[in-house]
């Protein structure tokens, strides 16, 4: 009959101590003060915002302890918390899209700006050191050759050895119809000249060399150029991807649950943070390594613009390489014209006397005036830090939210908000990208179904990263947009709200993400009453966690 006795003691004792726990918290039911102000300063009525904390059982997202939010304001927060995270991410991307967009806009200027020079100091200075050869036409050739470099700077499909090629024929018809002025020549006859170009070499080795430097120079700068404008574009499509619905839940909870539980000014636990975001932005850190290898591809092409065989040098002195063709051929006029007469015959004098006056040349053709020009050296020098600024953008994304400012730092790891409570988070850090999620604490993450319209953008990554290893090595690789052959979305598997995780069996064992205390098997009861102690450890668990709530 002992026992009995002792047992009704110890479940009086226990009644006492929960009745004390939940006076105690009834005495010191705490201000919601602090959410007020919060709220209100959201633009939002605090119409029925608790003015004290009150039961909690009502929240959806939010631990369901005392709380001073209602189910309406946890709602607002919800959407405001979603809104905050899409602006930040955002305005990170406007930043980077704006650093990108501007050097390819700087880099398109000054390509074209070189382009431009050239050909206007060849019009200003062939009229006079050509005469006829350059006015016959008002100097169409050589503005046709300008117009087929823009459009092929522009990748419009032409095909710029077949450009040169033409270019050079016409221009020993031309020259050489100027030094012989005295003869008229028939079609066939100028159809047996343009036969003989390959054994006169009229222009010694100046279009060969210029076929192959102009070729890799413009390769280069169309791909650099070109390479700039997707980057910035494939953030801007990046970053209209939309959050998912666990990812909203577990920034509301990261954002504003410490709010709505009485905390106003706790931290966050940065290892709780980091996994939110790694799960959150899981897709977007897929793009790294590819976005790694474009980086560097235009690092390297831009390492071609300077020195003498340089982009720079070789598509601002076009004009002067043209005018040395020019000069090889008066120079050596004679043997070319004896060459032609031995290969093609006498052509037919003309009748009457005109005075074929050659206007020799007075000097090389003007050197390019680059004071209106920005420096390359320059351009190269700021390009290069802008894009190691941005090489470890995606994988970076996560400290864009868990800033030092408003993460514990060391001292402070059990005065965190660890997503439930103000103490220690327990799990481990989780690593960037979609497969390390399979087994992140907080965000359910379907590695199975990656985002298509970020797979699409990896394959642009590929796409123009290849392009440009091309370019670099003077190969031309017509940008295809294979973006469109890239489709599906994955098949669902019914998990919703839970971790899935991919069993060896194929099946799917959900983890639920409500809390991170890990529940241990009930050790058998002492002295062979299992039942009876399982019930007092339970009443006494109670017990202790009201009087926790009501201290805390």
């Amino acid at each position: 009959m002992e026992w009995p006795c002792g047992h009704l003691w110890w479940h009086l004792g226990i009644v006492f101590f929960v009745h004390w726990a939940a006076g105690e918290m009834g005495n010191k039911a705490k201000s919601c003060e602090a959410v007020r102000q919060v709220y209100s300063a959201k633009s939002f009525s605090l119409s029925g915002v608790p003015q004290s904390e009150i039961s909690g059982e009502h929240l959806r997202i939010c631990p369901q302890g005392y709380t001073c939010c209602t189910s309406e304001m946890e709602e607002n927060f919800a959407n405001i918390s979603k809104m905050e995270f899409d602006n930040s991410l955002r305005e990170s991307s406007l930043s980077v899209q704006g650093l990108l967009f501007t050097q390819n806009r700087n880099f398109d200027r000054y390509f074209l700006d070189l382009l431009n020079k050239s050909e206007q100091i060849l019009m200003d200075t062939f009229p006079n050191l050509y005469g006829e050869l350059y006015t016959q036409n008002d100097g169409k050739i050589f503005r046709d050759l300008y117009i087929e470099l823009r459009q092929y700077y522009r990748g419009s499909g032409v095909n710029l050895e077949e450009a040169l090629t033409e270019f050079w024929s016409h221009l020993l018809e031309r020259v050489f119809k100027t030094q012989n002025a005295q003869f008229t020549f028939s079609y066939e006859y100028l159809d047996c000249l343009a036969k003989q170009y390959d054994q006169l070499k009229p222009f010694g080795d100046i279009p060969r060399e210029m076929k192959l430097k102009a070729t890799r120079a413009f390769i280069a700068a169309r791909s650099f150029v070109q390479g700039l404008g997707a980057a910035a574009d494939i953030v801007r499509k990046v970053t209209q991807v939309p959050m998912s619905r666990e990812c909203t839940r577990e920034v509301m909870k990261l954002m504003y649950c410490p709010l709505c539980r009485g905390h106003s000014n706790i931290k966050l636990c940065d290892n709780y943070c980091w996994n939110v975001m790694q799960g959150c932005l899981a897709n977007q850190a897929d793009l790294d390594p590819e976005w790694r290898n474009l980086i560097e591809s235009l690092l390297l092409v831009a390492g071609k613009f300077n020195g003498v065989s340089g982009v720079e040098n070789i598509v601002g002195t076009i004009h002067t390489k043209i005018s040395e063709a020019i000069t090889h051929m008066q120079e050596n006029k004679e043997v070319i014209t004896n060459k032609v007469l031995k290969s093609c015959g006498n052509p037919k004098k003309v009748n009457k006397g005109s005075k074929a006056e050659e206007r020799k040349r007075k000097g090389k053709a003007a050197s390019e005036d680059k004071s209106t020009i920005p420096s390359m050296d320059n351009l190269v020098s700021d390009v290069k830090v802008i894009l190691s600024e941005v090489q470890d953008y995606w994988v970076s994304l996560p400290n864009l939210f868990c800033s030092e400012k408003i993460i514990a730092g060391p001292g402070n790891e059990d005065k965190c908000w660890n997503g439930m409570a103000r103490a220690r988070y327990m799990p481990e850090r989780m690593g960037s990208g979609l497969a390390n999620q399979i087994n992140n604490p907080e965000i359910d993450v379907d590695i199975t179904k990656p985002d298509m319209t970020i797979r699409q953008q990896i394959m642009q990554l590929k796409i123009m990263t290849n392009r440009l290893r091309n370019a670099y090595n003077g190969n031309d690789v017509d940008f295809q947009d294979t973006s469109d052959d890239i489709s599906g979305s994955g098949s669902g598997d019914g998990c919703s709200d839970t971790v899935c995780i991919k069993t060896a069996s194929g099946d799917n064992t959900v983890i639920h993400t409500q809390t991170h205390v890990v529940r241990k098997e009930n050790s058998p009861g002492l002295n062979g009453n299992a039942s009876f102690n399982s019930w007092n450890l339970l009443l006494l668990l109670a017990a202790l966690l009201v009087a926790h709530v009501a201290r805390w």
